[in-house]
């Protein structure tokens, strides 16, 4: 009975990431959908102004309350690492593919991993380093510099991938005084605030259609970051993680059908070693620490 039980509750893990990974492929295809007509800065604006509205519950007690100067400055940090996160994101999606936007994303939890050992003095074991080591040729593969010329979308998403891990090694260390909850929309809170002046800056009067479609961004992603939270709770790391793959595949062929992007298959090739080193990480934490330290890809989505 209890083996039932667990194999019902890995199933129904299984069946929440594989709701989180279409939630966050129709988040990339929706902003891959805009084409860049609105600058990336205040695209990146309004899809946060609005997901604000669904944190509004969590947002207004915790205000009230207050924080200490400490932890406002982590808020602000954290803040400010963001916005350069989701600008960066936005415009990677406007210029490169889906495909590759959703393979160099595969960077954020190495970044996080290598990140917690040189910040916080996590310890960096031989294995742990050697699928590093094998992320970053999986990396490599997907860039192909000097095998091709790289677009400037190439070098964006990269920097995306630093900044998504810097801020989430931030959260971490909020995460340990702060409610999750909280910690999620003072993130949204910081990071409208802080994009206000710089899509101001570049304003372009959006059509309704637009904001719109930045709505449905917002929503996607809220409810992807709610179903990877029941599938984190359903099942263990262990079981989703893997399920995370499969974004790959969904972002290939929605770049193919959609998009009429090119299939390139070293992308695949590239982004199935990430994702199996990133895997490997994250059964080795759950064996030695009985949780995963190493957040899975979806976490660190817009």
């Amino acid at each position: 009975m209890q083996m039932q039980s667990d194999t019902r509750r890995d199933l129904i893990g299984i069946g929440w990431m594989l709701a989180t990974g279409l939630c966050f492929v129709a988040v990339n295809g929706i902003v891959r959908g805009l084409d860049g007509a609105l600058p990336a800065s205040q695209a990146a604006f309004i899809r946060f102004l609005i997901g604000l509205v669904f944190l509004i519950p969590a947002l207004v007690p915790a205000l009230r309350r207050g924080f200490s100067p400490q932890i406002w400055g982590l808020f602000v940090g954290r803040g400010a690492l963001h916005v350069v996160a989701v600008i960066a994101w936005f415009y990677a999606m406007s210029r490169i593919t889906v495909a590759e936007v959703t393979a160099i994303g595969f960077l954020n939890p190495i970044i996080v991993t290598i990140g917690a050992a040189l910040i916080m003095g996590e310890r960096l074991a031989a294995r742990r380093i050697g699928a590093i080591v094998i992320a970053l040729i999986g990396a490599l593969i997907v860039l192909r510099p000097g095998l091709r010329e790289l677009d400037p979308g190439h070098l964006s998403q990269i920097l995306a991938s630093v900044a998504f891990g810097a801020s989430y090694l931030v959260a971490k260390r909020i995460s340990d005084q702060v409610p999750a909850s909280v910690v999620v929309a003072m993130m949204s809170l910081t990071v409208s605030i802080g994009l206000a002046p710089i899509a101001l800056a570049a304003w372009v009067p959006p059509t309704w259609g637009q904001v719109g479609w930045l709505g449905l961004v917002a929503v996607f992603a809220t409810l992807g970051h709610y179903t990877m939270t029941r599938a984190f709770a359903a099942a263990p790391m262990t079981v989703t993680q893997p399920v995370v793959f499969l974004q790959l595949v969904w972002a290939s062929l929605l770049g193919v059908l959609v998009f009429h992007e090119p299939l390139d298959g070293w992308v695949l090739i590239g982004g199935g070693l990430m994702i199996g080193a990133i895997s490997y990480i994250t059964f080795r934490e759950a064996r030695l620490r009985g949780r995963a330290v190493t957040p899975s890809v979806a976490a660190t989505k817009v």
